[in-house]
Formats: structure tokens, sequence, C-alpha cells
């Protein structure tokens, strides 16, 4: 009996250090690229080219959305509301666009961190944020320009709306 619970033990011991040892050696997490530099402000033109692919993919779904393109200072460009999308997203789509220039990355990334609660509850008291996905950075030459929000669908329909945008610019 003795016997037995001394092996065990060791056994015991040893599959605890193995795994210990196995989730130290585990690399760490390469830490994300830093967010793009600020740019000069995105031109009329550009923000045109933006909205246009923005419209083209909403009309594309039969989506009503508010659109809103800020530049690199996030002092706003172009706003657009769709023929029957509410009025709430006026805000909502400016916020998104804001969050978006004002911490150089989208709001996809607090969307995401706040999803994993804990300590990323402490999103919420970030003044700007938007923990909503659908404002998306742009970025030309590696700078950042402008930023793009689109409110009144699903978020991740949102987000499609402000990247087809986006990818029109290019």
């Amino acid at each position: 009996m003795r016997m037995e619970r001394l092996v065990s033990l060791v056994v015991g011991t040893a599959l605890i250090l193995g795994a210990s040892m196995a989730s130290a050696q585990q690399p760490a997490a390469a830490p994300p690229p830093p967010p793009p530099p600020y740019g000069s402000p995105i031109t009329l033109e550009q923000a045109k080219k933006v909205m246009t692919g923005a419209e083209a993919e909403a009309k594309k779904n039969n989506w009503n959305v508010v659109m809103v393109v800020l530049d690199s200072g996030g002092n706003l460009v172009m706003l657009q509301r769709m023929d029957g999308a509410q009025f709430g997203s006026i805000e909502v789509a400016k916020d998104k666009a804001y969050s978006a220039v004002a911490f150089r990355r989208p709001t996809k990334a607090f969307d995401d961190a706040l999803a994993q609660g804990g300590a990323n509850l402490r999103i919420l008291r970030l003044p700007g944020a938007s923990p909503l996905e659908g404002g998306i950075p742009i970025v030309v030459d590696g700078k950042l320009i402008g930023a793009v929000g689109v409110s009144g669908v699903t978020s991740a329909q949102d987000a499609q709306i402000g990247r087809a945008g986006i990818d029109n610019l290019k």
C-alpha cells in the first residue's frame, strides 16, 4: 500500500512538472504591430471614393445605413444617411469612425476585447472608444488619413460596408 502511494505521488509530481515545463516553453505571443502613424487628412475626393464604394456595397445587399468619413484629426468630411436608415445610426456611425481614428485601430479590436470580459471591461470607460464593429481606419501609404464608420445593420455587416468603401479608394 505504501509503495503504491509513493508511486502515485512520484507519477503525479512528474505529470505536474512536465505540464508546467511544457507550458513554460511555449513561445510568448507576438505583440501586435504598432498602429499606423497619422498622415495628412483625407481629401474630399478620397472621401467621395470611400463613400461611393461603401454605398455600392450597402445597395447591393439592400441595407439602409449611415456612413461617415472623418479625417485624421477626427473632423467630419462626409456623412451620408441612406433613405430608410434610422436616424439613431447617425451618432453611432460618427462614434465608430471617431474611435477608429482616435485609437488608430478598427473598432472590432474593442469589440473582441470586451467580449473576453474581465479587465477588458475597462474599455467601457475609455472616452471616445466605441466597442462596436464598423469603424475602420483609412490607411494610405502606411499613414492613417481618416476613418470610416458605418451603422444600420449588424456590426459585421457595417464593417463589410466600410471595408468595401476603403477598397474603392485603392
